[in-house]
C-alpha cells in the first residue's frame, strides 16, 4: 500500500487522534494493552528479509490470532473508534501513536513520534515475537533478527512496569509491579529485590538478571530512573520506526 502524504492535513488529524488517544486511555485504564499492542505490530521485524514491522498486519484476523497476540482484539477495537473518525491516519501509525501516548499518560517519559508509515496486508509467519518462558539467548534471538541491542533489550522491557499477565493470554497471571498503571522503574527495582508475593516475574525477566551485559542496565535504570526514561524513550522510538525511513513533511 502506499505511504500516506504526511501534509499539513495529515498532522492535524494525527494531532486531533492523540488527544482523543489521551482521553480514550485515560478512561478505559488500557495503557498496558495499548502498549502491547504497538510493540506486537512492530515487533515482528526481520532486518535480514525486510519484512513485518509497524505496518498494521496485526488488524488482519491471521496475524492478530497468532497465540502471542492473545487478548489485542480489544485494543484493536479501541482503535477503530479513533480510526473512525479519522479515516486518512494509517492503521500502522494509529497503532504506534497509540503506543506513544500510553506510556506518556501512565507518567512516562515524551516520545518522539514521526507520522508516515504505510499498511501492509501482508502477516508474517508466526514465531517472531518473544516467548515469555525462554531465556537469555532467545532474547537476543528476537531482538537482533529486528536490528535491536542489549540495551534496547532491557530498556523495552522496562515496559512491563504497565500492566498484567492474563492466564487465558499468556499462561501466567498477575503485575510486575504494584502500580500497574504508572510508567517508572520499579520493574527494575523488583527484579534486584528478587521474588515477592503476588507480584509477576517471567523467565525472560528473570534473564536479564542472568547475563552481565544486560544485568548492567537493569542496575542502572533501578538506580537512575532517568537514565532508563531516555533509553527508553530511544528504544521505543527505534522499535516504533523500525523498517520504516520518514519521509520530509510536507506541511506549509
Amino acid at each position: 500500500m502506499a505511504a500516506p502524504v504526511v501534509d499539513a492535513g495529515y498532522l492535524k488529524e494525527i494531532d486531533k487522534a492523540r488527544r482523543e488517544l489521551r482521553a480514550l486511555i485515560a478512561s478505559k485504564n488500557c495503557a498496558p494493552i495499548m502498549l502491547r499492542l504497538a510493540w506486537h505490530d512492530a515487533g515482528t521485524y526481520d532486518v535480514t528479509t525486510k519484512t513485518g514491522g509497524p505496518n498494521g498486519s496485526i488488524r488482519h484476523e491471521e496475524e492478530y490470532m497468532h497465540g502471542a497476540n492473545a487478548g489485542l482484539k480489544i485494543a484493536l477495537e479501541f482503535c477503530e473508534t479513533i480510526k473512525a473518525k479519522h479515516p486518512k491516519i494509517t492503521y500502522a501509525d494509529l497503532y504506534q501513536l497509540a503506543g506513544v501516548v500510553a506510556v506518556e499518560v501512565t507518567g512516562g517519559p515524551s516520545i518522539d513520534f514521526v507520522p508516515g508509515r504505510r499498511d501492509s496486508s501482508v502477516c508474517p509467519r508466526e514465531g517472531r515475537l518473544p516467548d515469555a518462558k525462554k531465556g537469555v539467548s532467545h532474547l537476543r534471538d528476537i531482538f537482533y533478527r529486528m536490528g535491536l541491542t542489549d540495551r534496547d533489550i532491557v530498556a523495552l522491557s522496562g515496559g512491563h512496569t504497565l500492566g498484567r499477565a492474563h492466564p487465558e493470554r499468556s499462561g501466567f497471571e498477575g503485575p510486575w509491579t504494584k502500580e500497574p498503571l504508572t510508567f517508572d522503574n520499579s520493574y527494575f527495582v523488583g527484579l534486584l529485590e528478587g521474588d515477592k508475593e503476588g507480584l509477576l516475574k517471567l523467565p525472560t525477566d528473570k534473564a536479564l538478571l542472568e547475563d552481565a551485559e544486560f544485568l548492567r542496565y537493569v542496575r542502572l535504570y533501578a538506580k537512575d530512573e532517568d537514565a532508563f526514561f531516555k533509553d527508553y524513550a530511544d528504544s521505543h522510538k527505534k522499535l516504533s520506526e523500525l523498517g520504516f525511513t520518514p519521509r520530509a513533511s510536507t506541511a506549509a
